[in-house]
């Protein structure tokens, strides 16, 4: 990830305009052959539960806002390659990865629902769509925009453009680790699939995303003595009762812990001053401690006066 607006930011403000969803207990939980086709070396990792997102009307107007150019490409590709994805996907799940051979990171997708498989390669047969093999997997082109998909099971397709896709066939069959070889990232994910909507960052996107975060606070000194020392992070959401939203921010030590929580509040001291009473009481429902050696914020209001929000100077700074 670079220093343009991250991934974390985008699909954290977009996935709290779910809390217009119904209100049923909903959990985005991944599958053993989706984790197996994601990389070990996860950057981040950002599951939500699809049909709420769909049956949002604010979730989608707020996404249309948001989401980064990388995502709305995996996105567009999905709609126009007339696999029905909004029909029969339940869960979407994006992971950043480190890839070495692109000496960068890719992105790659993974839809879990119960797809119709048969008609999809009817279609393909029909429009003389033909795949690529690697070893026993059939990568089919989804258009001219330069993604493809493939299809695990009949539950499980991976997309993506094709070095992304063939790096998670590797790690799918073997031929390098996988998230499942990734132990921290593994138990950390077993405190947060219960919800609709989470994501787990490495060392790196937690890094960059406190960055972002912070914004001008960043450039002090205090920073800079906390930012090799954060390891790993996480986010959920939650929609049942209004927006709830809950970070945690792992450090090496109490004391990181304690004085990331201070940036963080001196930060929003300063909002308040400039921000409109509507922000001022966003800020207030914001709650920033840590405990031992964690950073933790949590924000909660109402989906009216979220919805309030949505239009304020505030918000548009932070989706900049």
């Amino acid at each position: 990830m670079t220093g343009r607006k991250t991934i974390f930011l985008a699909m954290a403000l977009v996935m709290l305009g779910l809390s217009a969803a119904p209100a049923r207990a909903r959990a985005a939980e991944l599958s053993s052959d989706a984790k197996a086709a994601i990389p070990r070396d996860v950057q981040q990792l950002i599951v939500v539960d699809y049909r709420a997102m769909q049956n949002s009307t604010a979730a989608m107007d707020l996404k249309d806002k948001v989401l980064p150019p990388e995502l709305k490409r995996l996105e567009t590709a999905l709609k126009t390659s007339g696999l029905k994805v909004d029909q029969d996907a339940d869960v979407l799940a994006f992971a950043a990865f480190n890839d070495p051979e692109a000496h960068g990171t890719r992105i790659v997708g993974i839809a879990q629902g119960q797809f119709q498989t048969g008609a999809i390669l009817a279609h393909f047969a029909k429009n003389k769509i033909k795949p690529t093999m690697l070893r026993n997997n059939s990568i089919y082109p989804m258009g001219s925009n330069g993604m493809s998909v493939v299809f695990l099971n009949q539950t499980t397709m991976v997309f993506g453009d094709h070095s992304a896709i063939k790096a998670a066939l590797d790690a799918r069959d073997g031929m390098v680790p996988n998230f499942l070889d990734n132990s921290d990232m593994v138990n950390e994910m077993i405190g947060v699939q219960q919800k609709a909507v989470w994501s787990l960052l490495d060392q790196k996107g937690t890094q960059t995303m406190m960055r972002s975060v912070l914004g001008d606070a960043a450039q002090l000194a205090d920073y800079d003595t906390v930012r090799n020392r954060m390891k790993s992070s996480q986010y959920t959401m939650d929609f049942s009762n209004g927006v709830k939203f809950d970070m945690a921010v792992v450090t090496s030590d109490a004391l990181t812990a304690a004085t990331a929580a201070t940036l963080m509040k001196g930060l929003v001291l300063v909002r308040k001053t400039s921000g409109s009473p509507l922000e001022k009481t966003a800020l207030d429902q914001t709650t920033i401690d840590s405990t031992g050696g964690t950073l933790t914020v949590d924000y909660s209001s109402s989906d009216s006066q979220f919805a309030s929000l949505l239009s304020s100077p505030l918000f548009q700074s932070v989706v900049r």
